[in-house]
């Protein structure tokens, strides 16, 4: 079971790792983002859900639940994402 931790003198997050970790991936089309969540994760075990999608269909919320291995494979994964010319915003 994952720990959450805010250290209250930092603000800081601190995650007992190997944690789980869900991404939220929102883009304009769902297949694109797909793609971008397999190109970033490759043969990476994840499990990739729809999350919501706006009204008017113009964007997409994909979640991606993955075991992250420490606090650089979770910001690498982050940035690799945000990159992602088929990826709008990382929540």
């Amino acid at each position: 079971m994952e720990k959450l931790i805010i250290n209250k003198a930092t603000s800081k997050l601190e995650l007992e790792y190997p944690c789980p970790w869900v991404y939220k991936v929102v883009g304009k089309e769902q297949e694109l983002i797909r793609q971008a969540i397999a190109d970033v994760f490759q043969a990476r075990e994840c499990l990739v859900t729809l999350s919501n999608s706006s009204r008017t269909g113009k964007y997409h919320c994909l979640n991606v639940e993955i075991v992250v291995r420490d606090e650089e494979d979770r910001m690498v994964n982050y940035e690799a994402l945000k990159k992602h010319p088929a990826v709008t915003m990382i929540l």
